[in-house]
Parts: C-alpha cells; structure tokens; sequence
C-alpha cells in the first residue's frame, strides 16, 4: 500500500476545499452563487433547494392630504375631453377647470301672442263689443273716435291741441280720443290736455309684421264701442300723422258719408307672397287667394264696420298665425281689408284717408318727412294729392267712385322734429280751408 507523499495530500486538499466551502455556506446563500457552484459539482452534487419566498412588503402609506385652499389653482391646460359624469361629479382640486367668460346679451324682443288661444281679456273686450247697436243713437250729434296707436310720446300732440281746441270743435260732444300704448314704456312727457286719461287699459306690446298690430286696433275698436254709442266714425292714427285740414272740415267730411274709407287692392304683386306667408294652403278655407286682399292699415270706418271688425273670428284664426317668412308678412295691411271686402263690399269707398308717400321705397317704410321739408308748398301737395282708388267694380254697380276725388285728411310719416315748422303754419295753412 502506497502511503501518500506531500504533494499528493496537498492536490487531496486542494480539490476538497470547495466541497468543504458548500457545505458551510448558510440557507440564505444568493442565487447567482449557487448555480455557479453546481455547475462546477457536476454530477457530485444536486442543486439545493431554492429560498422560501418571502410575502412582498406591503405598500407604503400614503402621505395625509393637506387641506384644499380656498381657491384652488387652476390647471394651466384643461383636458381635451372631461369624464362622462364630470357634469355630476364636483371636480378636485387636481381638475380645476376654468369657468368659460359669457358676455350679456341683450334680451330679445317680445314674442308675438301665441297661436294657440287668444288672450282670455282680449276675448271678453271683444265679445262685448259685438253686442253694441251697430247704428248710433238716433237724435244724438254723430261723433268722431280718434284712435291712435302708439309706442313713443305723442311728439305732435301741440298741434293736434290746436286741432282739438282751436280749429272748429265745439267741445268734446263732436269727437273721442282713444290711446293704445306699450305699457312696459315710460312716456316721457306723459299724455297731457286733450290726451290726458285716454289710455286704454287693456293696452298690450306691439311688433310690426306680427298679428299684435291687428289686435291692438281691435282693442281700440272695442273700447271706442263700448264707452259711447254716438261714436259713429274710427279712424286709426299713429304717432307721426298729423292733420291736413281744420277740425271742423274733418268732421264734416267723415260724419257725413255713409260708407268706411279703407284701402282694398285687388291684383298686387306681392299679394301672393303675403297669401303664402304662413304656408302655402295655411289660409284655406277661410280666405282663398281671389278673396286677399290689400290695403293701408290707416282707415275711417263706420260703427256698423268696426263691430264687423270686433266680432269676427272666422278670419282671425287664419291672421293671427305667426308668418314663416317675414319679408313679406304684414298682417295689418291684408286682415282689414280682406275682411270688409269679403263681408260688405259695396259698402266701402276702397281708398285711404291719410297720404303716405311710398314713392321710391323699397325697405318696406314711407319716406319720413323732416323739418327742412315743412312748408306751405308740402302741405298743399298733401291735400291736392288724388287719393289711390282699388278695384273699380269692388262697389258692384256704384261706378262713382270712377269720378271720386275724397280729400286727404291726415298725411304721415313726420319726424318729431317737424313739430316748430307745423306750428308756425297751423293757423295760416294747416287749419286754413
């Protein structure tokens, strides 16, 4: 038996060495080491168990909240799109939005009255009125009702003093005043003098190329009925008419004719763009196209006319509908002479009393006249003017309306500014017949 010399004990200790260092490695040894040494084994060893997993550490505590401040700062960039319920949802201080800036808007204008039914006041007035006696009282002076319709002071009231008080009349037992107005308005100066008091109480909002202009002349009507059966002729006025002649002429003319001066124009151009405003067929049956009509919305009519006026409501349902286009939707100028030419044709003179001057207009206004205009050339061209006559066999067999020349008794528009200049000539002109 061989006995093992120094060099072989030495290369024994060697190779035993790493055995002797795995086995007095702890449990807790890294996994990159211990591949390395299995490796190394070979065969000689088997690769010990892997570590016990250790549970994972748990998640750290949040830092307490600070109070939100009071005005919290907002994000400099909002979001392209906000959460399905950020409208429910109050926002957090970490999704402030900036609040959009809105601008004041002035309100709109008041609606027209609404298609569905009448304003229940308006529908006792007129009711009312209906049931007046048609003819006035026999035995009693015939009067004059003056209706104005209005949405501004009365700039011509001066000189309508002196029309009342100094040009004929003998007191108040030959005419009546009668004031539609805009009762949101302040009227500043307020009605004074012969106008003092004449407000109608049932006074409503008015808009042009709405039913509302109709329905205010259906209360003026009404009330004008009602308050004295020896109102025997209506004539609608607006803020800037004025007189042509002398009270006393004026009286004359209108108490003794026994027929209604109202414009009817069969045969317009634009007639069938004011049928068709509210919609093709919207007026049938009531009112087919050969029955429309046109004409200036500033007549006299007759008492027996005006309680017409009040009392119908088969034409009304077709007018008072809001028009679909506006340009060519003017209620007031188609309802009354639509109406009379309909139901008393032959008792209607079909021209207007009151000289508007459309020469050159298109924007659907009369030219205004201005101060620089007034003088006594104007006012004889106003008179002398022939009125415009419509159809000449609208009065059936009356063929004298072919010879007629009816005086202008009223002129408008006048700018407020006219008021001096049509002072200085009432007494030598105006009220000079």
């Amino acid at each position: 038996m061989l006995s093992p010399n120094p060099l072989s004990l030495f290369c024994a200790v060697l190779l035993c060495f790493p055995l002797a260092l795995v086995l007095t490695i702890s449990s807790t040894s890294t996994t990159l080491f211990t591949p390395f040494v299995s490796c190394r084994l070979g065969a000689f060893l088997s690769p010990p168990p892997p570590p016990p997993l250790s549970p994972p550490p748990p998640p750290p505590l949040s830092p307490p909240l600070p109070p939100p401040s009071p005005l919290p700062r907002p994000i400099s960039k909002p979001p392209k799109t906000l959460p399905k319920n950020a409208n429910s949802s109050p926002l957090t201080n970490t999704t402030t939005l900036k609040q959009p800036v809105i601008k004041q808007l002035p309100p709109p204008p008041p609606p027209p009255p609404p298609v569905s039914e009448d304003d229940k006041d308006d529908v006792d007035l007129l009711r009312r009125a209906s049931r007046v006696n048609p003819e006035p009282t026999k035995g009693h002076p015939k009067k004059v009702a003056f209706l104005f319709m209005t949405t501004t002071p009365l700039s011509f009231s001066s000189l309508w003093e002196l029309f009342f008080n100094q040009s004929g009349a003998r007191g108040k037992g030959q005419y009546n005043i009668y004031i539609h107005t805009d009762p949101r308005l302040q009227y500043d100066p307020p009605f004074s003098g012969v106008f003092e008091g004449r407000v109608i109480p049932s006074s409503k909002p008015t808009r042009r190329n709405t039913p509302t202009l109709i329905i205010a002349a259906r209360r003026l009507l009404s009330h004008a009925l009602l308050d004295d059966p020896d109102n025997y002729m209506f004539v609608l006025l607006s803020g800037s008419c004025i007189p042509l002649h002398s009270f006393n002429f004026t009286y004359t003319t209108l108490v003794s004719s026994n027929k209604s001066f109202i414009e009817i124009l069969n045969n317009e151009t634009t007639a069938w763009g004011r049928w068709t405003a509210r919609g093709e067929t919207v007026m049938l049956p009531e009112v087919s196209f050969n029955d429309f009509r046109i004409g200036s919305q500033f007549w006299a009519i007759s008492r027996r006319h005006a309680r017409v006026v009040v009392k119908d409501v088969k034409l009304w349902r077709k007018f008072r509908l809001p028009c679909v286009t506006a340009g060519t939707c003017f209620p007031e100028e188609n309802y009354f002479p639509t109406l009379l030419s309909m139901v008393d044709p032959q008792g209607v003179i079909p021209t207007t009393l009151t000289n508007v001057n459309w020469r050159g207009r298109h924007d659907g206004h009369p030219r205004t006249y201005n101060s620089s205009e007034v003088d006594p050339g104007l006012i004889r061209w106003l008179r002398e003017s022939r009125p415009r006559y419509g159809s000449l066999t609208i009065n059936g067999s009356d063929l004298s309306v072919m010879d007629r020349w009816d005086p202008f008794l009223f002129a408008r528009k006048f700018a407020p500014n006219c008021v001096e200049p049509l002072l200085s000539i009432a007494k030598d002109v105006l009220f000079k017949d």
